[in-house]
């Protein structure tokens, strides 16, 4: 009897393989670390992936989980607490002079994860307007307070060349709405819930600038080490579903409606979102590959960073990043 039920299990898995196309074996598990809720359409690619089988491809059960933001997210990914988790290159550099053993593993996008989003009504063209401007940041240990100081940096100002504002998340929508800021650098769908509000903006890519990165999957130095496949299939997969939204961001976005309940009836916004997403950041820049990260851009942020005395003088920009576990 017992062997019969063990021919029986054999078969049965077989036959789920050869249905699914997938190999029957067990998934292994791993856990991903977001800095925001998980169902925000800034993290489409990671839910399409997972929607889409393309970790289960792999070969991996991914756990979604969510941290305290960009700097705890680095932190917990260095100690072991999670596999992997997202952030941007910014903080990962300031974890890492910590002595935090962590890099990043990949880019999901050509483009700046931050723009600046400009009130029409401020008549702000270039960084140079924005001088004796009011200028909101979510916080002033937050990579698009670190961004800003660099777009500044490239005509000659500095951060006490305006009047800049640590607004918190609800803040930067809320104060731009109410006229009570100029300028505010975020991610591009608060471009996208300002307008919406009835507020008029433009949107500078910093990149045309000063040279920000999209967001990044961080992995610690052990897991590196330790778990190298699992990392690179993680990656290719999520990179994956980026060039997905890319090549049609129409579709991707009703597929990540169906996915994430929160959005159900906000197809027209989600959908905005989206096409703002693959205009600044996963295709920013034209020419570059989306996974890869551009080292000469690392050390150029890392240089004037260090000039800025955000980072120590010998901090190694080389250190904190790889390309070994991303398709080129």
């Amino acid at each position: 009897m017992r062997n019969s039920l063990k021919r029986f299990c054999s078969m049965a898995i077989i036959a789920v393989a050869a249905l699914t196309g997938r190999p029957a074996v067990a998934a292994e598990q791993l856990t991903y670390l977001f800095p925001a809720p998980d169902f925000l359409p800034a993290f489409a690619p990671y839910q399409l992936a997972k929607a889409r089988g393309y970790y289960a491809d792999a070969g991996l059960d991914v756990v979604f989980q969510v941290g305290k933001g960009g700097a705890d997210v680095a932190k917990q990914v260095a100690v072991g607490n999670a596999d992997l988790g997202g952030g941007a290159i910014d903080t990962a550099m300031v974890v890492h002079a910590n002595g935090l053993p962590i890099k990043a593993v990949a880019v999901l996008g050509t483009g700046t994860h931050y723009q600046l989003i400009l009130r029409q009504a401020a008549n702000i063209r270039e960084p140079a307007d924005l001088k004796g401007k009011k200028i909101g940041v979510i916080g002033f240990q937050d990579s698009g307070f670190y961004n800003l100081q660099g777009l500044l940096s490239t005509v000659g100002l500095d951060r006490n060349d305006a009047s800049i504002q640590a607004v918190g998340i609800s803040g930067i929508t809320q104060l731009m709405v109410s006229g009570d800021l100029d300028a505010v650098v975020a991610t591009p769908e608060f471009g996208i819930m300002i307008e919406g509000a009835g507020v008029p903006v433009d949107m500078l890519p910093i990149t045309k600038y000063f040279p920000g990165l999209a967001q990044i999957i961080l992995a610690s130095d052990s897991a590196i080490e330790k778990r190298p496949e699992l990392i690179r299939g993680f990656v290719n997969a999520t990179v994956k579903a980026v060039n997905d939204i890319a090549a049609d961001p129409e579709a991707m976005a009703a597929e990540f409606i169906k996915i994430v309940p929160q959005y159900a009836d906000k197809g027209p916004l989600v959908l905005a979102i989206m096409k703002s997403y693959d205009k600044y950041v996963y295709r920013g820049v034209e020419g570059g590959t989306i996974g890869p990260i551009d080292g000469k851009r690392v050390q150029t942020l890392a240089d004037f960073y260090t000039r800025a005395d955000i980072l120590p003088a010998d901090f190694k920009a080389d250190e904190v990043y790889t390309n070994e576990l991303v398709a080129h």
